[in-house]
């Protein structure tokens, strides 16, 4: 027997918003029943488990202990960019001169996650 990752639920103040940062971030769609003020909404990704946003009282007070990592289609830089105009905050600076690393990033709820390298970034010998 085993158990199937149906989708990673994120608590937030305000589900429907914070899915159209995400749905932006991923270029994936929200459900299409979804409308503003709805306390759950999806954003049905293209594989694997769903992001579902679900609206709680309480506000985010500590760090994550689960968090998102991105693997952007271009480079790490011109995501984390392109992030932060979406409305990203930049919290953390882990990238090396080798061109390891990753940077954290945290969406407008405050919820941390990372930016690898990405497709368009070589590795450096």
């Amino acid at each position: 027997m085993i158990s199937t990752v149906l989708n990673v639920a994120i608590d937030c103040e305000d589900a429907y918003g914070l899915a159209r940062f995400w749905s932006a971030v991923t270029g994936r769609p929200i459900h299409p029943e979804s409308e503003p003020g709805d306390r759950e909404t999806l954003v049905q990704m293209a594989e694997g488990p769903t992001l579902y946003f679900n609206q709680v009282p309480e506000a985010k007070t500590v760090k994550n202990r689960i968090h998102l990592c991105l693997r952007p289609d271009t480079s790490r830089e011109r995501e984390v960019e392109r992030l932060l105009g979406l409305g990203a905050t930049f919290v953390a600076d882990h990238r090396r001169p080798d061109g390891s690393g990753w940077a954290i990033l945290a969406d407008p709820e405050g919820n941390e996650f990372c930016v690898l390298r990405g497709e368009d970034d070589a590795p450096v010998h």
